[in-house]
């Protein structure tokens, strides 16, 4: 151990966008769980060529004990790493087009009207070509359970997003859903959460996000009762 260089993440700043990971030509840092992370000390050469490429200033250079940068560590790192190049099938970004509603005798309106994927707000690509001039539906992960025609009655048409405000980072959300609506054209946006008053925070990201992205966006909150009945719309002035 030695003290030296190296580079420091302010994990509260980061949004998981991924160009530092990509300017980093040691490999040192990954995207971990929606955050950049140094992967190890020893690929790290402390030069911050990844500072520049951070959009959120959430990397600095500081200088403390660290193990020394290895070299040849490193080649065998990229090696590795390039050995096996993956990209999870699950978070490609996706455009559908909707299919019309049919029906079944026992279950009614059976066809899906998702057209994105992926849909989780912690996996969402910052800027895709379906988040054009769309209609966003920013969705508590508990709402399509309780309305048995979700799809019918509020998934049409719509780009989804989905989250859970008590169970998932909230600053994270925050910043995410801010640069989705400074970097596209958001036709509008609906919040819709359950009644309970925890779910009521993903109105709050909401709201944080359109303050912080300065964008100007139509924005409708819909609360959803436990048994599935929307029980109140509001339009929400920002």
């Amino acid at each position: 151990m030695a003290v030296r260089n190296i580079v420091k993440i302010d994990e509260s700043k980061c949004n998981g966008c991924g160009k530092c990971a990509k300017a980093c030509a040691e490999g040192a840092i990954e995207i971990i769980n929606g955050k950049a992370k140094l992967v190890s000390e020893i690929y790290c050469d402390g030069l911050g060529a990844c500072i520049g490429s951070c959009p959120q200033d959430a990397i600095t250079i500081e200088q403390r004990d660290a193990a020394e940068f290895d070299e040849e560590a490193t080649k065998k790192h990229l090696e590795k790493k390039n050995e096996i190049p993956f990209v999870c099938p699950g978070i490609a970004a996706r455009k559908f087009n909707a299919k019309p509603a049919a029906t079944d005798a026992k279950y009614g309106p059976t066809s899906s009207q998702l057209s994105n994927w992926p849909v989780q707000l912690k996996l969402l690509p910052l800027k895709a070509p379906f988040f054009d001039n769309a209609d966003l539906l920013l969705v508590a992960d508990c709402v399509p359970f309780a309305i048995g025609d979700f799809h019918n009655k509020l998934l049409k048409e719509h780009i989804l997003a989905v989250g859970c405000p008590k169970l998932d980072d909230v600053n994270f959300y925050i910043d995410k859903l801010a640069d989705i609506l400074r970097q596209n054209n958001i036709k509008s946006l609906t919040v819709i959460h359950m009644e309970v008053p925890c779910c009521s925070g993903l109105t709050h990201i909401a709201i944080k996000a359109t303050e912080l992205s300065k964008k100007i966006v139509p924005f409708e909150d819909i609360t959803i009762s436990l048994r599935g009945q929307i029980i109140k719309k509001e339009i929400v002035q920002i």
